[in-house]
């Protein structure tokens, strides 16, 4: 079970609080030892989303490490020697020339390869090691017992180190840095209390701390617990702010796979929750349609036709996109676009109409390479009315489908028929020819019928020839 998953406390009860300190421990043995992986469930192409900005942020750490290996070996360079047989018998330079060789190697890797988890928790290690071998070591630099070095401002860079875990987004990280270094605190407090076999050098005066080489037990608990305090609430933001980021990422991820299935229009309207309420809108239908889709289908194998379907869909639907139009849906061999309904669009008419003629040349030009290939041809019907639509979400029991309710939308598909018998390619009705005429459409109207008597359509339809049948 992934960390960001994990079940709510159980109702507050009698066993409340044992509940909730068996819930904690649970949680902080996942952040040390078991690391497990907090997109495990999600799809693979989250994962690989999600892996990819990990990789990015590793980068940023690497770099950000190689900063502050520069910074310290500055720091150790100027800072006053006592005598340059200690800088020579020191481990400080050795540190420093260790941990520039591990960050510019971890560096390297970082562009090559996604880093596995051991390394990324031994990187962690090799940052405290070097800060507190630096700050263990300041007071054989300067000649002090060894209380001297923790009041060392030094110290604070702890909580870069921990912050800088951050920049993955994984409060694992965080969390075991944090306590890596408490730990590593409380080492240097132990060395310096007993380290030289004395008494311990221990005050209650704080005066005395502050002038002398004592140490203040309270002082160095404050900051331990201050360690673990921010490593906490670092790593609580974390875990809080990671379910956030995922479902971010899952959710841009299932716009994306919405708009394979859907026009990128309506994918955002659902992403968004969007559904609702309706709108009645002014706009044009056009309804493709294969011709004698049924024969063709008996002349080639199943994996041609699907074949033959996938690439009619894919050179009609960029057209329609190219005009301002929406695919709304695919029934089978017929597409069914909109223009100004799923989005605004200035001239829908005079959009659709020239749409018709754009569609009918790639057709034909697709058509002829297919003789020439010795495939069957592919002939076409296309239909366009205007008028007053609803655009909205129908369904239920949890399955919705966004969709047009309107006469434009049913009459499309029924004056489209039209082709076959009256041997046409291309026909729109007349609200649609003399919207567009409006709006400045220049294109040729072969003949228009008046009186129109179409099955199932409540009184004649006047409608207007665009193309012949070839």
């Amino acid at each position: 079970m992934s960390i960001r998953d994990r079940p709510e406390p159980l109702n507050p009860g009698p066993w409340g609080p044992i509940s909730a300190v068996m819930n904690a421990v649970r949680v902080i043995k996942d952040l040390l030892f078991v690391g497990v992986d907090a997109t495990a469930d999600l799809p693979e192409r989250v994962r690989d989303a999600v892996r990819l900005q990990q990789d990015r942020s590793e980068r940023l750490i690497g770099w950000c490490q190689l900063a502050l290996v520069l910074l310290f070996a500055a720091l150790y360079t100027v800072a006053p020697k006592t005598h340059m047989d200690e800088v020579l018998k020191s481990p400080v330079p050795i540190a420093l020339i260790l941990y520039f060789l591990f960050t510019v190697t971890r560096l390297v890797f970082s562009y090559r390869t996604s880093l596995p988890d051991w390394y990324l928790g031994l990187s962690g290690l090799a940052d405290l090691t070097l800060l507190m071998t630096l700050i263990w070591y300041f007071h054989i630099q300067y000649a002090q017992p060894a209380p001297f070095y923790l009041k060392a401002p030094t110290m604070l860079y702890v909580f870069i180190f921990i912050a800088l875990r951050a920049l993955r987004f994984e409060p694992r990280y965080v969390f075991r840095t944090g306590v890596a270094a408490a730990l590593g605190w409380s080492v240097l407090l132990l060395y310096a209390l007993y380290g030289d076999g004395m008494d311990p050098p221990v005050t209650r005066d704080y005066v005395e701390y502050l002038t002398m080489n004592l140490v203040l037990l309270g002082g160095e608990l404050d900051k331990i617990l201050s360690i673990l305090i921010v490593t906490g609430l670092l790593t609580f933001a974390l875990m809080r702010g990671r379910r956030t980021l995922l479902t971010a990422v899952a959710e841009t991820h299932a716009s994306a796979e919405l708009s394979r299935f859907f026009a990128p229009e309506v994918a955002e309207r659902i992403t968004r929750g969007d559904s609702g309420p309706a709108e009645e809108l002014t706009a044009s239908v056009l309804y493709i349609d294969i011709r004698d889709f049924t024969k063709l289908s008996e002349r080639i194998s199943p994996s041609e036709l699907m074949g033959m379907l996938t690439e009619y869909q894919s050179r009609v639907t960029p057209i329609i996109a190219a005009h301002g139009g929406t695919v709304e849906r695919f029934t089978g061999d017929g597409v069914l676009a909109s223009f100004g309904a799923a989005k605004p669009l200035d001239g829908f008419a005079r959009q659709a109409l020239n749409a018709v003629r754009a569609i009918s040349d790639e057709i034909d030009a697709w058509s002829s390479a297919r003789a020439a290939a010795g495939q069957p041809q592919v002939r076409i019907g296309i239909a366009v009315t205007t008028g007053r639509l609803i655009i909205g979400a129908v369904g239920g029991g949890g399955k919705l489908e966004y969709t047009l309710v309107g006469e434009p939308a049913n009459l499309a598909a029924k004056i489209e028929k039209l082709n076959k018998d009256l041997g046409t390619r291309a026909i729109a009705d007349r609200a649609t020819v003399d919207r567009a005429r409006d709006e400045g459409w220049d294109g040729q109207v072969r003949e228009m019928r008046t009186g129109v008597v179409i099955a199932d359509v409540n009184g004649p339809v006047d409608i207007a020839i665009l193309e012949w049948m070839d």
